[in-house]
C-alpha cells in the first residue's frame, strides 16, 4: 500500500493544445494522449519516470474552473484505495486517466498540496536531451513542518534535504576628510527575511516547500528588500503575496537539464520568453533558469542544473 512514485503532475493552462505541443517539441517530451473519464483525450508527456498532464482550465477532471498552474499532483500506489484509508477515511474512489482510480484530497491536510492517489499509468516514461526529469514541484507553505509530518510521517515519504536562505543586508559609513582620510564604520548585518526549504523525495523527484519568514516582529508574508527576481528577497516576497492570495498551495514545476544555459537558450531562440538569460543560483547549490509563464499558458517553470550528492 506504500507510494511508488509521482504517477504525474497536472497542468491547468489556458491553451491546452499549444502548451502541450511546446512541451513536445521545444522542451524534447515524448507524449500520448490518455482517455478522461468525461470523454475525449488529454495530452500526457512523459518527463524521467513521472509524467504531466495538461488540462484546460474548464476540464472537468479538474473539478470546477481552475487557475493557470500547477494544479495537483497524483501519487502512484497500487491500491490507492488502501493508501487513502491511512490518511483520510471518507475518501472516496473515482475514475482517473485512462481507466485508473484515484483518490482525491483537497489540501486542507496536506500542507496546501491538492494531491491524487491514484493507480499507475502506463507508458509515460521519457527523459534525456534538454530535460532528464522533473527536478521539483515547489509548495508555497504556511508550515514546513506540518507538511513535512504528513508527508514523511503519514505517507513514509523521505525527506531529501532542508535549508535556510536568507536575505542579509549590510551597512557601511565612512567619513571622509581632505586632511584625515578615510574612517569606515561597518554595522552588524541585518536579517530581513527569506525562506525555510523542505526537500520530500517522491519516486525520482521531491516537492520543495518554501515557508517565508521574517526576523521576530516582522510580517513573513510582506515585502522585504530585493522586490525583483533573481535573489533571496524577491522569492520570499513571490511566495508570501502567493499565500497572501490564495493560501498555501502548489505553485511551480522545475525540470532537470544536463546545461541550463544551453537550454535557456534553445527555448529563447525557438520563440519562448525566458525571464533568465542564464542560470543563477538556486537551492541544492543548482543553477536555475525561469521561463515567463505567459509561454506556457500560465504555468510557471524553471529548469535546474545541478550535480546529484
Amino acid at each position: 500500500m506504500s507510494i511508488r512514485g509521482l504517477a504525474y503532475v497536472a497542468l491547468a493552462v489556458r491553451e491546452a493544445g499549444p502548451v502541450a505541443d511546446a512541451l513536445e517539441r521545444r522542451f524534447g517530451l515524448p507524449r500520448r494522449e490518455a482517455r478522461a473519464p468525461h470523454g475525449g483525450s488529454v495530452p500526457v508527456l512523459g518527463v524521467g519516470a513521472s509524467a504531466l498532464a495538461v488540462f484546460a482550465l474548464d476540464d472537468p477532471f479538474l473539478g470546477g474552473a481552475a487557475r493557470p498552474g500547477v494544479h495537483h499532483v497524483a501519487m502512484a500506489a497500487e491500491e490507492p484505495e488502501g493508501v487513502a484509508a491511512d490518511i483520510a477515511a471518507d475518501a472516496a474512489m473515482v475514475p482517473g486517466l485512462d481507466g485508473t482510480r484515484e483518490v482525491r484530497l483537497d489540501g486542507a491536510g496536506t500542507g496546501g498540496v491538492a494531491l491524487r492517489i491514484c493507480e499507475p499509468l502506463a507508458g509515460v516514461a521519457g527523459g534525456g536531451g534538454m530535460v532528464e526529469r522533473i527536478d521539483h514541484v515547489g509548495v508555497a507553505s504556511a508550515d514546513n513542518a506540518a507538511a513535512t509530518a504528513f508527508f514523511a510521517g503519514r505517507l513514509g515519504l523521505a525527506v531529501e534535504s532542508t535549508q535556510t536562505d536568507l536575505e542579509v543586508h549590510t551597512a557601511t559609513e565612512s567619513f571622509t576628510s581632505d586632511r584625515y582620510g578615510v574612517v569606515y564604520r561597518h554595522r552588524p548585518p541585518r536579517i530581513v527575511g527569506g525562506l525555510r526549504v523542505t526537500f520530500v523525495t517522491v519516486g525520482d523527484c521531491e516537492l520543495e516547500f518554501l515557508e517565508p519568514f521574517a526576523p521576530e516582529g516582522g510580517d513573513a508574508a510582506g515585502d522585504a528588500p530585493g522586490r525583483g527576481p533573481g535573489n533571496t528577497g524577491g522569492d520570499k516576497n513571490a511566495i508570501g503575496r502567493y499565500i497572501q492570495r490564495h493560501g498555501p498551495g502548489l505553485h511551480h514545476l522545475a525540470l532537470k537539464t544536463p546545461d541550463i544555459d544551453a537550454a535557456l537558450a534553445d527555448l529563447r531562440d525557438a520563440g519562448l520568453d525566458v525571464i533568465d538569460a542564464e542560470g543563477r543560483p538556486g537551492s541544492r547549490r543548482a543553477r536555475i533558469g525561469f521561463v515567463h509563464p505567459r509561454s506556457l499558458g500560465g504555468v510557471l517553470l524553471h529548469l535546474v542544473e545541478r550535480d546529484e550528492l
